[in-house]
């Protein structure tokens, strides 16, 4: 990338993944407008230097309206890139993942075409979990790769699947789709729930097949969305993210054990059948009550996965991607940066 000001807006940009693509790109001396709801917290966008663009991805006739203005106020022309990495990872009803995850993805591609801002690359963060549970059979497994046909088995999964189906679709838009498998470092709350309960001596796993994991970094999913703004080789492609290495059940956690001190834990291993009966309890008797909840039956069918094995190389070879932190390593960030927040 050279150094004429480029701008990015980058959607989502209150969450885990979004707040950090949005530090980068300050630290590269971009133009970084942060798109999110009214509501979503500026919590870790405090840079006097950042810009704010609220934008409703539900409503297609508002949406056109606030990239009108935004367009007006850039004197004319749109974003540079675009990175959509909004989404709902959670949600109290199936069809809340749909609305945010493939309904925000078409009313935010088509109201930039309709709008004539079209940006010169669109990085969409989708996600591993397309593709469910595939390759798990014989063992060991192999990894998945982007030839593999996608059989999403969570509402999370099927949502960004039918968002990359309809990205397909549409005519000289020049989109890459990365698919990152399981992200985490600072700021992130579901590996920290791993942590906190490992803290407390308790570590829980489910399932006595043997199970493959693979993790990748946040800092380097954003090296991969920067990679993607100017890799003319990835458009139209999608690209697994992953730190290159496969770990089994028990990696995450004993590294969290030795970063926490080394406390007694007791590990836990349950029976799949007692993991979805407690899912399909919880899920039901939270939906009544109107609230989120992380045990659900999606939540069954992530962890009851034995293969998150996945092939990088296309990413390599067409966006220059290397992964930088290993997981032993991105354990230390995480885990200082939970101690030095309070969160641990």
């Amino acid at each position: 990338m050279n150094n004429e000001l480029k701008s990015v807006l980058v959607t989502g940009a209150s969450g885990f993944i979004g707040s950090f693509i949005c530090s980068e790109g300050l630290e590269r001396g971009m133009d970084v407008w942060a798109g999110m709801r009214r509501t979503s917290s500026n919590q870790y966008l405090k840079d006097e230097r950042l810009k704010f663009a609220e934008l409703d991805l539900g409503n297609y006739d508002t949406l056109c309206q606030q990239l009108r203005a935004y367009k007006q106020e850039m004197g004319g022309r749109g974003w540079d890139y675009v990175v959509h990495a909004a989404g709902a990872t959670k949600s109290l009803k199936r069809e809340g993942f749909f609305k945010t995850n493939t309904e925000g993805t078409k009313n935010l591609v088509r109201a930039l075409i309709a709008e004539d801002m079209v940006p010169r690359r669109f990085v969409f963060v989708s996600s591993l979990s397309i593709f469910g549970a595939i390759r798990e059979e014989p063992y060991p497994y192999e990894p998945i790769r982007d030839t593999d046909t996608p059989r999403p088995n969570t509402a999370y999964g099927e949502s960004k699947w039918q968002a990359e189906q309809f990205l397909a679709t549409v005519k000289d838009f020049p989109y890459v789709i990365l698919r990152p498998t399981g992200v985490y470092g600072p700021r992130e709350r579901d590996y920290y729930i791993m942590a906190k309960s490992i803290k407390q001596h308790v570590d829980f796993a489910v399932g006595y097949r043997p199970q493959d994991i693979t993790f990748v970094y946040v800092s380097d999913v954003v090296q991969a969305v920067y990679k993607a703004m100017d890799a003319e080789a990835a458009v139209g492609h999608a690209y697994f993210l992953s730190d290159g290495q496969v770990y089994n059940s028990r990696a995450f956690s004993d590294l969290l054990q030795k970063e926490l001190g080394n406390p007694w834990v007791l590990h836990i291993k349950a029976p799949l059948w007692f993991l979805r009966l407690v899912c399909a309890v919880s899920g039901t008797v939270n939906r009544w009550l109107g609230k989120l909840t992380t045990l659900n039956l999606d939540k069954y069918h992530i962890l009851s996965q034995r293969n998150w094995q996945c092939d990088i190389e296309p990413a390599r070879r067409d966006l220059g991607y290397e992964p930088q932190v290993l997981l032993d390593e991105g354990v230390r960030l995480s885990v200082q940066w939970y101690k030095q927040e309070g969160w641990l």
